[in-house]
């Protein structure tokens, strides 16, 4: 009898053993096992496309770090004074939000891999055994073990091949254990309807996509993110400033009060002048209480923020207070900020790419109105009894058969093609709305920057003249040409322009934070926050997004720019 499979019995035998043992022990995984398996399929894809995009953390991870410094400081170590760079890495581990977001990259991620699995090589293992019989005892015994393969391909046509092996013996009559062999094989493709990878890898092609949509996304929230936290800092530093200026203000009220003291009791000073000083420090003295207070109350309030609890102590850097300058690099106009934003603004280019989904599902919906035309064939074969590889052309059987499904009651398809067509024209006018709104918006915080850089600079100058007041009340009141009035009057002032300059100054800092992270050059790195100057020269293309992939094999490009960490 002609052999389809000349190989040696034993051989087929050992390579049919081991690929069952391979099968089934490639099932027997622990829970924690199936996680890590998660985990590392998921992580690789976002490392993938962050590098692709130039955008996301570096390791990312949504488990809590080790040895955090929220953790160091409940210890009780003392971490030195704290500024931008520590503060943000203390919110980021804490923020309940930024967890969450988070963990949306991670599960977009993970139901791409879910999509993927949909294409691949997929395989099952079955094992089973049969025992019947009467009251007599038992009658026969049987066991079967079968596995089973099947892929999806690109053009939609699904093939299955399961090899099965069954055994049988009648316990009743004592005959020997019979063994044979069932593979089996289908393939199943359709035509018109359902045909070509534009249609069938589509959920694979959304699900690629909807990861770069959430990287986008969660970027994008990292930076308004940062601009948060590093907002309530400069505000918590500005109180601090002005306890400082109080400070100041209290300690030259005392020297004033105890030289008219000093003249009162010498005869040579009216004792209302000496109350007048006296009644001025003790004015001050309660201002620097209210102003302590503030401040208490403020870093309380910045620390359960963080996520820290309030009586952890903490100490701030005020020193980058005072290093903020007046940047002048930083000054854009309209005709650079706008093309930046609409080249660069990441939820713009989201909603750019859902324009395209929804155009992309519209041909779905139009296919979903064709005839549905399926071809399957199918084969199979029973081997010799006891040889279960040993097969011949008599042993096989085979089927062809084409399926027609007419189009005659489509209302429901009929019914999403004519959503669709709406949904299209949804998108697109979001998308322009978009845009719109980008505009404005930018054009109002152009606007905001400008106003409170000219507050900067006038405030400065009020903070000179009064320096100036004071010295030269100071040298009339020595002459005799000058009351205390003058010299109280010039010391609050003074006070007052120096809290007006920190918060000019710190308006304006966060004006720009605001600014550049609506053109989407604000950058999220060690040790802080820095603006991308040098992606202003890069010109727009038309306005165009970072692509993302048409098919699951496209490679998304992102926007210009360095590879970003927190």
């Amino acid at each position: 009898m002609p052999q389809l499979f000349p190989a040696s019995s034993q051989a087929r035998r050992r390579l049919a053993a081991v690929a069952l043992l391979a099968l089934f022990a490639g099932g027997c995984k622990s829970a924690q096992d199936q996680r890590a398996d998660a985990d590392r399929a998921a992580y690789e894809i976002l490392e993938q496309r962050r590098l692709e995009l130039a955008l996301g953390e570096k390791d990312f991870s949504i488990e809590p770090p080790m040895d955090s410094l929220r953790q160091r400081l409940l210890r009780g170590e003392s971490v030195g004074r704290l500024g931008v760079s520590q503060f943000l890495d203390i919110a980021a581990e804490n923020s309940r939000e930024y967890q969450r977001r988070k963990e949306d990259l991670y599960l977009a991620a993970l139901d791409l891999t879910l999509e993927r699995f949909r294409f691949a090589l997929q395989y099952d293992g079955t094992l089973g055994a049969l025992v019947n019989g009467d009251g007599a005892g038992a009658g026969d015994v049987d066991g079967s073990a079968g596995a089973a393969f099947s892929r999806l391909l690109g053009t939609g046509a699904s093939i299955i091949a399961d090899m099965g092996l069954s055994m049988s013996r009648s316990v009743s009559t004592g005959d020997s254990w019979e063994l044979v062999g069932a593979p089996f094989l289908s393939i199943s493709q359709p035509l018109m309807r359902g045909f070509g990878e534009r249609i069938v890898r589509e959920p694979l092609t959304q699900g690629e996509r909807n990861v770069v949509y959430e990287i986008r996304d969660f970027e994008r929230f990292r930076r308004t993110f940062a601009v948060d936290v590093i907002n309530r800092y400069f505000q918590l530093l500005r109180t601090a400033d002005q306890v400082r200026n109080e400070k100041l203000n209290m300690d030259n009220l005392t020297v004033l009060r105890e030289r008219n003291e000093a003249l009162a009791n010498a005869g040579r000073l009216s004792d209302i002048q000496a109350d007048q000083a006296r009644q001025d420090e003790l004015r001050s003295q309660n201002r620097l209480i209210s102003a302590q207070e503030r401040y208490g109350t403020a870093l309380d309030d910045f620390k359960v923020f963080l996520g820290l609890p309030a009586e952890v102590p903490i100490e701030i850097d005020q020193d980058e207070l005072y290093a903020l300058v007046i940047d002048e690099s930083l000054t854009v106009g309209e005709g650079e900020a706008v093309p930046a934003a609409l080249q660069r603004r990441l939820d713009y280019m989201t909603v750019l790419d859902q324009l395209v989904d929804s155009e992309r599902k519209l041909n779905i919906a139009a296919d979903a109105l064709r005839t549905r035309i399926t071809v399957t064939g199918t084969g199979s074969a029973s081997s010799t009894p006891n040889q279960p590889f040993e097969y011949s052309k008599d042993d096989l059987s085979w089927t062809l058969r084409a399926d027609i499904d007419l189009p005659l009651q489509l209302v429901a398809e009929r019914n999403v093609y004519r959503a669709a067509i709406i949904n299209v024209e949804r998108a697109r006018r979001s998308a322009e709305e978009f845009a719109d709104r980008i505009t404005a918006d930018l054009r109002a915080s152009l606007r905001q920057a400008l106003t409170r850089r000219q507050s900067v600079e006038i405030q400065a100058g009020a903070v000179v003249l009064n320096e100036r007041r004071i010295e030269s009340a100071t040298l009339n009141l020595q002459a005799g040409r000058a009351s205390t009035r003058d010299i109280l009057e010039a010391q609050q002032a003074l006070v007052d322009a120096r809290n007006s300059l920190t918060s000019a100054r710190v308006d304006y800092y966060l004006s720009q934070l605001s600014l550049w992270r609506d053109m989407e050059l604000l950058r999220v790195e060690e040790p802080g926050l820095r603006f991308a100057r040098e992606g202003l020269a890069v010109a727009p293309e038309a306005n165009a997004p970072a692509a993302v992939p048409q098919e699951s094999n496209t490679e998304p490009a992102g926007p210009a720019g360095s590879q970003e960490t927190q």
